[in-house]
C-alpha cells in the first residue's frame, strides 16, 4: 500500500509541476520581451504587475467557440492538440531534480533514450493537425515541422550521447552521479548543439519557421481555435522547461553547486532550468527568424559535424584517462 502511495504522490507532483511551471515560463516571457522591447506589456490583470495575465488568457481561450472545419478529420483534428502536448508530461516524470530517489519521478535505466524517443512523438501532434485541417497551407506547415524534426534531431542525438559515454551510462540519475565539473570545458559544443538542437525542435524563434504567426499564420495550427489551439501553446512552454531541464541534467551538472555546495540539490536544479528559460525568451527578442533553407543548413554543415566532432573529442579524452 506504501508503494501505491508513494507512486500516487509522485505522480500528482509531476502533474502539478507539469500545469504550473509551462505557465510560469509563457509568463515570464511575456514580461521579459515587455522589458527588452521598451513597452509595458498586459499590467492591470490581478493587479500587481498584471500577474493574472496568463489566467486573464486561459479564460478568454475557454470562452472562444471551439471550431473544427467542415471537411476535417474530426477525431485526428481533436486528438492532435493532445499528442503533442502529452509526450512532454511523460518526459518530465523521467527527470530528475535532487540527488535522492524521491527527486525523480521515475528511474528510467534508459533515460536518455527514453526522453529523447518521447519527445520525437511530440511532432506527430503537427502532423496530425496539418493532414486532418483539410487545409493544404496547414499541411504544409505539419511537413515542414517534421523535415525540421529529422534534421536536427540527430546533432541532439549525437550530443546526448557524448555525455553518456563520458558517464558511461545511459541513466540520468546515473549521468549526474557521474558528473565532474572539469566536464565543462570540454562538454560546451555538445551543451551549444544540445540546447540549439531542442530549439528548433520545439519551433521556437529564430527556429520559428513552420508556425511563422506574422507570414503562415501558425502554419499547421491555422484552423485551430479555443482550447485546443491553447493546448499547442502550453505544449511549446511545456516543452522550454523539458529543455532547460534536460540541458541542466546532461550539461550543467544538475543538483550540483558550485565549489562542492550541493546541499541545496534541486534549487541548483531549478535555478539553472531557470536561467537557461531566460535565454530561451533573449533569443525570441533578439534574432529575427531564419529562412527553410537556413534553418536545413545550419542542422546537416553545422551541427551535425560538430557534433560528430565532440564524440571524437569525448572518446579521446575517455581514453587518455583510462
Amino acid at each position: 500500500m506504501n508503494d501505491v502511495l508513494d507512486v500516487a504522490l509522485r505522480l500528482v507532483i509531476v502533474f502539478a509541476v507539469f500545469m504550473v511551471v509551462p505557465l510560469v515560463v509563457g509568463q515570464a516571457e511575456h514580461k521579459v520581451m515587455a522589458h527588452m522591447q521598451g513597452r509595458l506589456g498586459p499590467m492591470y490583470a490581478g493587479g500587481f504587475h498584471g500577474w493574472a495575465q496568463l489566467v486573464a488568457d486561459g479564460v478568454k481561450f475557454a470562452q472562444k467557440e471551439d471550431v473544427v472545419p467542415a471537411d476535417a478529420d474530426r477525431r485526428i483534428f481533436q486528438l492532435a492538440p493532445a499528442v503533442a502536448l502529452l509526450p512532454y508530461l511523460l518526459v518530465i516524470v523521467a527527470i530528475p531534480i535532487g540527488p535522492s530517489e524521491g527527486a525523480v519521478g521515475q528511474v528510467v535505466d534508459a533515460g536518455i533514450f527514453f526522453v529523447l524517443a518521447i519527445m520525437g512523438v511530440g511532432v506527430l501532434g503537427s502532423l496530425m493537425a496539418g493532414w486532418a485541417s483539410a487545409n493544404k497551407f496547414s499541411l504544409l506547415g505539419g511537413l515542414r515541422t517534421a523535415a525540421q524534426l529529422l534534421a536536427y534531431e540527430l546533432p541532439m542525438l549525437l550530443a546526448a550521447a557524448s555525455v553518456a559515454m563520458a558517464a558511461g551510462t545511459v541513466s540520468l540519475p546515473g549521468i549526474l552521479n557521474a558528473f565532474e565539473w572539469w566536464w565543462l570545458p570540454w562538454q560546451i559544443v555538445g551543451a551549444l548543439v544540445f540546447f540549439v538542437a531542442g530549439l528548433a525542435e520545439l519551433q521556437r524563434p529564430p527556429f520559428d519557421m513552420p508556425v511563422a504567426d506574422s507570414e503562415i499564420i501558425f502554419g499547421a495550427y491555422t484552423e485551430y481555435t479555443g482550447l485546443r489551439f491553447a493546448l499547442f501553446l502550453l505544449a511549446e512552454y511545456a516543452g522550454i522547461v523539458v529543455l532547460c531541464g534536460l540541458t541542466t541534467v546532461l550539461f550543467l551538472g544538475g543538483w550540483h553547486g558550485p565549489l562542492g555546495a550541493d546541499g541545496l540539490g534541486w534549487v541548483w536544479t531549478l535555478l539553472k532550468t531557470a536561467v537557461l528559460a531566460f535565454v530561451v525568451i533573449w533569443l525570441r527578442v533578439t534574432y529575427p527568424r531564419l529562412r527553410e533553407d537556413q534553418l536545413q543548413k545550419l542542422a546537416w554543415t553545422t551541427l551535425i559535424p560538430l557534433a560528430l566532432a565532440q564524440i571524437a573529442l569525448t572518446g579521446i579524452v575517455k581514453v587518455a584517462i583510462n
